[in-house]
C-alpha cells in the first residue's frame, strides 16, 4: 500500500499528490512515469513523475481530473492509500550539456517538463521555457519554472494571463532571434504536432513526450503503440520520449480517441460528506 502524504489543489481541475514510494523515489529520473491503481477494481493509469525525493522516499504526481479514474483519484486525501504504484517506467529524458534548450509545457504538460528543464539547467544549459494554458486558472508551476529558466514565456488561449495565443507564437520569435539547439515539447497531441511542424521548418531537433493510452506499462499489451519513423514503437518501453519529427501524430490522435465515449461515463463515487 502506498500512502498519500499530501494533496494540493493547483486549479479547479488540477491537483498535485505526494505519495510514499521509497524504492521508486530512489531510482526515478526526469522524464519517467508510474502506473497506478487506486483499488482492486480500479484501472491502471500512467502518470509522469513530477518530482522525487530519495531522502523522504516520496514522489509527486500532478494530474487533471478529466475522466472517471482521475476524478476518483482527486477525491483521495492525505492519509489515504493507493493499492498499486509501479515504476519508475520508461526511459529517462535527455539530460546532457546541449546549449540552449526551449522547454514547452502545454496544460498539465508543464508538470512533466519541469523536472527535465530543472535537470538541464543544473548541468549548465540555457533554458528558455514556454507554458501554455487555456486560461489563467489553468497555469501551473509558474514560480517553479521561473526559478529554473533563463526566460519564461506564458500564453493563454483567452488572454487572461500572459500573452494571448498559443505556445508556437513565442516559439517562432525565439527561433527567429536566437540559436536554439533543442526543443522539448510536452502537452496535448495537437500542440506537440504544431510545435514539430514549426521546428522542422527551422531544422531544430525536437523531442516530444508521448502519453498514449496504456494498460500494463511493460510493453506486453501493445495498447500504447505509436508509429515513429515508419516503425512501430511502444511508448511505455521505447519512450515516452521520441523524435517529434518522426512521430505520426494523426495516427496517435485517432488511437487516443478510441475510448472517448467510455471516458464520458460519469463517476459514480461520491466525496465524503
Amino acid at each position: 500500500m502506498f500512502e498519500i502524504l499530501d494533496v494540493k489543489q493547483l486549479s479547479e481541475e488540477i491537483k498535485s499528490m505526494v505519495i510514499s514510494a521509497p524504492e521508486i523515489a530512489r531510482k526515478a529520473k526526469p522524464g519517467q512515469f508510474i502506473v497506478l491503481r487506486i483499488d482492486e477494481k480500479g484501472e491502471r493509469i500512467p502518470l509522469t513523475i513530477n518530482d522525487f525525493n530519495a531522502k523522504t522516499g516520496s514522489i509527486t504526481i500532478i494530474f487533471q481530473e478529466v475522466g472517471k479514474t482521475t476524478k476518483k483519484l482527486g477525491m483521495l486525501k492525505k492519509g489515504d492509500f493507493l493499492i498499486d504504484v509501479a515504476g519508475p517506467l520508461g526511459h529517462p529524458g535527455r539530460v546532457e550539456k546541449i546549449g540552449t534548450v526551449v522547454c514547452i509545457g502545454g496544460g498539465v504538460g508543464a508538470a512533466v517538463i519541469y523536472p527535465e528543464a530543472r535537470a538541464l539547467k543544473e548541468i549548465g544549459n540555457t533554458v528558455v521555457s514556454i507554458i501554455g494554458a487555456r486560461s489563467r486558472d489553468m497555469v501551473i508551476l509558474e514560480d517553479q519554472m521561473r526559478k529554473i529558466s533563463d526566460e519564461l514565456h506564458i500564453t493563454t488561449d483567452d488572454g487572461s494571463y500572459g500573452r494571448r495565443g498559443v505556445v508556437t507564437d513565442p516559439l517562432k520569435e525565439i527561433l527567429t532571434k536566437q540559436k536554439v539547439d533543442l526543443v522539448i515539447a510536452i502537452g496535448p497531441i495537437i500542440m506537440m504536432k504544431f510545435v514539430c511542424i514549426m521546428t522542422k521548418q527551422f531544422n531544430i531537433p525536437t523531442i516530444v513526450n508521448l502519453n498514449p493510452i496504456m494498460v500494463d506499462g511493460t510493453g506486453m499489451c501493445g495498447s500504447c503503440r505509436v508509429t515513429v519513423g515508419n516503425e512501430i514503437k511502444f511508448a511505455c518501453v521505447d519512450g515516452p520520449e521520441f523524435d517529434g519529427h518522426l512521430v505520426d501524430f494523426d495516427e496517435l490522435t485517432n488511437r487516443n480517441a478510441r475510448f472517448t465515449e467510455e471516458e464520458k461515463e460519469p463517476c459514480k463515487c461520491k466525496k465524503d460528506s
